[in-house]
């Protein structure tokens, strides 16, 4: 089976995506859209995406891209341990606080802010699109002296030295990723995963009456359904218009959840499952 992610190679999905799926095909692509099109355009069998990090909070394009542009369901999920570190080219390792500018992806940019501001206060840093990306550039511009913020595997696929290891801000920084698929893969046969998750889109009633988010909190909590996630989204109709993407600590069964969308419909709301599927946490070496 073929497996799509955020490349190029060596980015923090490929890691993932090696961790879960050994032996499987891989496949990078240059976008998180890009990802999701090869799966819907049968490219790939299953497409692996971020959707949320511990510091970052949500990765809003896949979420917008799920719900907005392409409708494939959530088979699985993915939780990595996120460790960045700097590096450069080996030629200017020597000289490693000379760099610059630093080049990574705008959320590692972010995870890193306080290493960035006291190490290299002044020194430019620029958005790319992935932390590989980032370390590619660096390893073909040896004169520009510049420095990239990425994983291991990066600085070992591009040949990068890596000069100041976890450069992270926070210690406990993870990355959720969800495992997408239009076939009938077992992913929790795969994983080994009996933690369960539900995945669900919810729209508020067009008259917008009040307490009208009360009322679909409520018809989860009398329920005892552990809600982990809640969160707004535009729905791109038209300002303070908004959907909710809600996340539900439990396999979907035949009453509960069930029942919790047959009342949410009843009160005019719109829902969409999303996905009911294994949630793993892997290690890194």
């Amino acid at each position: 089976m073929k497996v799509g992610f955020l490349g190029p190679k060596a980015t923090f999905t490929e890691l993932a995506v090696k961790k879960v799926f050994p032996g499987f095909d891989l496949m990078p692509y240059r976008t998180i859209p890009e990802s999701m099109d090869a799966l819907v355009e049968k490219e790939v069998d299953l497409a692996v995406v971020p959707i949320e990090n511990a510091l970052e909070g949500s990765v809003n394009i896949t979420l917008d891209y799920l719900t907005h542009m392409v409708q494939v369901p959530i088979v699985g999920e993915i939780t990595l341990p996120i460790k960045q570190h700097l590096m450069v080219h080996p030629s200017n390792a020597e000289n490693w606080m000379e760099v610059s500018k630093i080049y990574s992806h705008s959320h590692a940019i972010a995870q890193c802010h306080k290493f960035l501001h006291n190490q290299f206060k002044g020194i430019p840093y620029e958005a790319v699109s992935s932390t590989a990306a980032a370390a590619q550039f660096v390893m073909e511009r040896p004169e520009l002296k510049s420095a990239a913020i990425a994983n291991e595997l990066a600085a070992k696929e591009y040949g990068l030295a890596i000069v100041k290891r976890n450069i992270h801000d926070f210690d406990y920084n993870h990355t959720r990723f969800v495992v997408l698929t239009e076939t009938d893969f077992d992913f929790s046969a795969l994983s080994g995963s009996t933690h369960y998750k539900t995945t669900l889109m919810v729209t508020l009633p067009a008259d917008d009456q009040a307490g009208a988010l009360h009322q679909v909190l409520s018809a989860f909590a009398w329920r005892k359904l552990n809600l982990s996630k809640i969160e707004s989204r535009p729905m791109k109709t038209g300002i303070g218009n908004y959907f909710f993407i809600i996340d539900i600590e439990m396999k979907l069964d035949e009453v509960l959840i069930p029942g919790a969308m047959a009342e949410l419909e009843a009160l005019g709301c719109g829902v969409t499952l999303l996905g009911s599927y294994p949630s793993i946490m892997v290690k890194l070496d």
